[in-house]
């Protein structure tokens, strides 16, 4: 049901901080330096280890594109690596000086944020590389802090054990006090909203020392509500995270547990939280938790200096989770054709016997955007009969993934299409991003779907429904 997948043991000191891109793992340690492996074989990248910090690294996380890598330390500078070459784009300096405990970017980049041992947070535009605010959130350190999915609003969480949620102009919305007794560790939003008449709601995970998980709802009406406690570990609990589907939730604790804990899928409505499959114990306590948005794997850090891999039968959990059976070839069986690389137009050529075109599309760099556009063969050798295939290949290619019988909820509204390219509007709905585009350009800014007004036109990726999509045409 659950086991190792790969161990990974190159820190020196204990694992703070693990974090999952489509495509990569990072790591992070006290040994002032974080890791990164390459998903497909967990072989470390030849620019790892990434040691631009003084100190300890106390955080890492990835943009949602997966292109930037960020960190911070005790030496108070928050670091945006490229995940390409490991290259430092960016380092940011606390203006106080004073040692960062945790790190976040906005779910379009266009944010960093960073907690502060002086109870200070730190917001910086992160394309200028230029301070945009810097505020006093406690007389506590702040050892937590999160983006919501729109990029909106941000929640932290301190030392004392306040949460509490602010917009990007560090003004306060909602705080919750004493949400942890003796201190929140961890908290994260999961990617998926609900639409509760006109207010759009999200789902937020919390820590702390008080050995508790909790669920919280977090409304755009700037409301916060607690909707469930878990209280499984009987430790401190230090780190917690939601799969990309939002459909379970992990925890790492001192008492070296990890509970796989199941939600109710694209709802606010939870399934009976006592079931729980935890992981077999490391030696020492869990200190971060992670979950890879492609496959089924959690990542756990300890103190013992050791990143566990896990991979988990999804079928075998007694619990509503997503199958991820589908297409045999795992490089591209969960993407959409747009989102193919080079390699996994390759074995698609393979796999439907054109291996003859192989070498003339590896020649051209054909991914799968280009594939998706192609109306001829490359080239003018090959016969009649092989650009004829290739051609019929490609269309019904495209015809599977139009998808006539795909659930309502995958339509855009707006033309009735399977979605590629999801994005959430202000209304609170999930629209096609080029027919929304259309139709803020070609009409009022009002609402599609209820005639209202759209507050603003910034629409923000839907990368869970995008996610799921996936998973729905790769099961066809």
């Amino acid at each position: 049901m659950v086991s190792v997948v790969v161990t990974l043991r190159h820190h020196t000191d204990e694992v703070s901080c693990c974090a999952f891109s489509p495509s990569l793992l990072a790591t992070s340690s006290g040994d002032k330096t974080l890791r990164v492996y390459n998903t497909t074989d967990f072989s470390e990248l030849p620019f790892s280890p990434l040691s631009g910090h003084g100190y300890g690294v106390h955080c890492c996380c990835f943009s949602s594109c997966g292109s930037y890598l960020l960190s911070c330390s005790t030496d108070g500078s928050a670091i945006a690596w490229s995940s390409e070459t490991g290259e430092v784009l960016a380092v940011l300096q606390h203006p106080g000086r004073t040692p960062l405990r945790a790190c976040a970017l906005a779910p379009d980049s266009s944010l960093l944020l960073a907690g502060a041992c002086d109870g200070t947070v730190a917001l910086w535009d992160f394309p200028s590389r230029t301070l945009r605010r810097y505020s006093v959130m406690s007389e506590d350190s702040v050892v937590a802090c999160c983006f919501s999915p729109c990029g909106q609003m941000f929640v932290t969480g301190c030392t004392h054990g306040d949460l509490k949620l602010w917009d990007t102009d560090i003004s306060v919305l909602h705080a919750e006090k004493d949400a942890h007794d003796l201190g929140v560790a961890c908290c994260n939003f999961a990617p998926q909203f609900n639409v509760d008449g006109c207010c759009v709601e999200f789902r937020l995970a919390s820590c702390g020392q008080d050995s508790q998980l909790k669920i919280w709802i977090v409304s755009q009406a700037f409301v916060m509500k607690l909707l469930h406690t878990l209280s499984s570990q009987s430790a401190p609990v230090l780190s917690c995270a939601f799969s990309s589907d939002g459909e379970l939730v992990v925890s790492g604790s001192v008492d070296k547990t990890v509970p796989i804990s199941s939600c109710a899928s694209f709802s606010l409505s939870y399934t009976p939280l006592h079931i729980h499959t935890p992981l077999p114990p490391p030696c020492r306590y869990v200190t971060a938790v992670a979950l890879s948005p492609t496959m089924p794997w959690i990542a756990t850090g300890s103190m013992d200096r050791a990143v566990n891999v896990w991979g988990y039968n999804s079928k075998s959990l007694p619990l509503p989770v997503v199958c991820f059976a589908g297409r045999k070839l795992p490089g591209h069986s969960r993407l959409l054709v747009a989102d193919w690389s080079e390699e996994d137009v390759q074995t698609w050529l393979c796999e439907e016997g054109l291996q003859e075109l192989v070498s003339i599309f590896k020649a051209n760099n054909i991914d799968g955007a280009e594939l998706s556009q192609l109306n001829k063969c490359v080239g003018s050798s090959e016969s009649l009969g092989l650009r004829g295939r290739l051609l019929r290949k490609i269309e019904a290619l495209k015809a599977e993934e139009s998808g006539s019988e795909a659930p309502d909820e995958f339509l855009c509204p707006i033309t009735r299409e399977l979605m590629k390219d999801p994005v959430i509007a202000a209304d609170g709905y999930s629209y096609e991003r080029e027919s929304i585009e259309n139709w803020i350009r070609g009409k009022s800014k009002t609402s599609p779907m209820t005639n209202l007004p759209l507050q603003t036109t910034l629409l923000t990726p839907n990368r869970s429904l995008k996610t799921a999509i996936t998973r729905w045409k790769s099961s066809q």
